[in-house]
């Protein structure tokens, strides 16, 4: 579609809407959501084309780009969490339903692999050797309850898929642990979720995801890797891109990854054996 498409909405508002830590300029106007373009935007435009050829549901319909340069998406409606994050995180039901959801996004995925030609991601990847199953196709990996829309208590789509890369069902499942499983130190853990058994809700997620019992024995040592990667990828995005990521590294972030990756490993056997008992 072409911006004139949505030129039949003359006088709507631009209504703010709230952003992530790094996209600014988000904007709904009428049943659309506007986003700047980025240098990520040709992969997840192609992750979105591809999920709604399929009839994937619990993802934004890509509509095309506005006469202003900016992508086009329908508007899905429902609850998202804002920050402080609501009590309701911290509810196993809720929580099992991302699972679940994360679970359908993957399948949909499968099919269209990891493309050739990719751009380079933003997150470095020559830190260290990456342990676990290769990718196998475009993962989300940033399923946030920022990024969660939930409709009568149950999780009906992802938004923002930004940070969409090359993935494996592992890598989907440690993301999905760091904000839905409180796998960080409960001092780090949002309110919410600070009284959460880690153990206890880490199996929760990965019965809820299906995850077999081969990729399981990952899921510890893929989790300590990420965070020590993670370091070392928003130090040089705060170094080079600013903005967002500089302010996340200003307000202490590298640290309080280095202290998730103290308490994994700290954890990792306690961890492990509720896994895969």
């Amino acid at each position: 579609m072409s911006g004139a498409t949505w030129a039949d909405e003359p006088g709507l508002p631009e209504v703010p809407l709230p952003g992530g830590d790094v996209t600014e300029g988000v904007v709904r106007v009428g049943g659309t959501v506007r986003r700047p373009l980025g240098a990520h935007s040709p992969v997840v435009h192609l992750v979105l084309r591809h999920l709604g050829s399929v009839g994937f549901d619990g993802a934004p319909q890509l509509l095309g780009v506005d006469d202003r340069g900016r992508e086009v998406l329908g508007f899905v409606d429902g609850e998202v969490a804002g920050r402080p994050w609501p009590a309701w995180v911290a509810d196993d039901a809720r929580a099992v339903s991302v699972a679940r959801l994360l679970r359908r996004l993957d399948d949909a995925l499968l099919p269209l692999g990891v493309p050739a030609g990719l751009p380079p991601s933003p997150i470095r990847a020559d830190v260290a050797a990456r342990p676990g199953p290769p990718p196998t196709f475009l993962g989300h990996r940033d399923v946030t309850p920022e990024n969660t829309v939930f409709r009568d208590g149950q999780a009906s789509a992802l938004i923002d898929f930004d940070l969409v890369r090359p993935s494996s069902r592992v890598d989907e499942v440690t993301n999905l642990l760091l904000w839905w499983g409180a796998w960080a130190p409960p001092a780090d853990r949002e309110d919410a979720v600070r009284d959460v058994d880690a153990a206890v809700r880490g199996r929760l997620l990965v019965d809820a995801y299906g995850l077999d019992d081969a990729d399981r024995r990952w899921v510890v040592p893929v989790s300590i890797s990420a965070a020590e990667r993670s370091w070392h990828s928003m130090r040089e995005l705060a170094e080079t891109h600013g903005g967002g990521w500089a302010r996340m590294w200003a307000d202490g972030v590298g640290d309080r990854i280095r202290r998730r990756e103290a308490w994994l490993r700290e954890h990792a056997a306690a961890l492990d054996a509720a896994l895969r008992d």
